[in-house]
């Protein structure tokens, strides 16, 4: 018997020739390209910005006349530079910290009747003020220069009672960096502040405080530490050929002749910032470290 089929029925359809799927890979699924999965979302946030971008221009022509986004905006810099390091939640208060710390000096400078502007932020060296004049006289110049550690230590204490109340570690190390932040900003040496307390203490400590910088750069080599002793030195020397001279500071042959009991008034202030923020990391010292989840 033939065992080929009929010639009438009609040629079987040929069954498909499949290969074997690959074999899993060791290293898992192959992710995603990046720009698939950010592709998406900057479409929709490119068309969101077109969509209301008659409505925002009014907005945008206005922003550089509003000074508080020169603090603002660099204040987000800085978070961003800092959450690179630290995290953001870290980051977020050691900037806020740095705002309180110079809010100290846009107040005294204001209530010495010299016009300051907002902090200017600028990541990794802290922040800045600027100011025509440091007031009248080495006195002036001293408070202005203290009243930023003496707000930046309540600033900084603050954190205690929040690490108290949440349980959270994260407060007490800004705590601890806050009083350190501060502490070393007593170093006397101008431009730091405690650099400027002198002007008012005894000037010749500049040399004393400029002698520290050097050994910390040494001891601790660091680019910031470094652009503050290059600062300091000829901030020194420029401070010191004036006095010798007779000229004083800012045209004012009188600028370091103090009283006896402001010198004594800054020099109690001084010491007691120094005991305070001493105590202060003492107790803020943490000996493990903490997770920013």
């Amino acid at each position: 018997m033939d065992p080929r089929p009929p010639q009438w029925l009609p040629p079987g359809t040929p069954e498909p020739v499949t290969s074997p799927p690959p074999p899993p890979s060791p290293f898992g699924a192959k992710p995603t390209p990046l720009w698939k999965r950010l592709g998406a979302p900057l479409i929709a946030a490119g068309l969101l910005v077109f969509k209301f971008a008659a409505k925002l221009k009014g907005l945008v022509l206005l922003l550089p006349k509003l000074k508080i986004l020169t603090t603002s905006g660099s204040m987000l810099v800085s978070v961003g530079a800092y959450s690179l390091i630290w995290g953001w939640r870290f980051a977020l208060g050691f900037v806020v910290l740095l705002l309180v710390h110079e809010l100290g000096h846009v107040i005294q400078l204001r209530r010495e009747g010299i016009p300051a502007s907002a902090p200017l932020f600028i990541p990794f060296l802290g922040a800045v003020v600027a100011a025509k004049s440091l007031g009248g006289n080495a006195t002036a110049e001293a408070r202005v220069g203290l009243a930023g550690p003496v707000l930046g230590t309540i600033g900084a204490a603050a954190c205690i009672p929040l690490a108290e109340l949440t349980g959270n570690d994260m407060f007490t190390a800004l705590a601890f960096t806050g009083f350190f932040l501060n502490l070393f900003n007593l170093l006397p040496v101008v431009p730091l502040d405690g650099g400027r307390a002198m002007a008012a203490m005894a000037p010749w400590m500049w040399f004393v405080g400029f002698a520290a910088m050097v050994a910390m750069v040494f001891v601790f080599p660091n680019p910031i530490l470094l652009i503050i002793l290059l600062l300091g030195g000829f901030e020194t020397w420029r401070r010191w050929k004036e006095r010798r001279a007779g000229k004083g500071a800012e045209g004012n042959p009188s600028y370091y002749d103090v009283k006896p009991i402001h010198r004594l008034a800054v020099a109690a202030v001084y010491i007691g910032l120094i005991v305070v923020l001493g105590i202060g990391m003492s107790e803020t010292h943490l000996e493990r470290t903490f997770d920013d989840a």
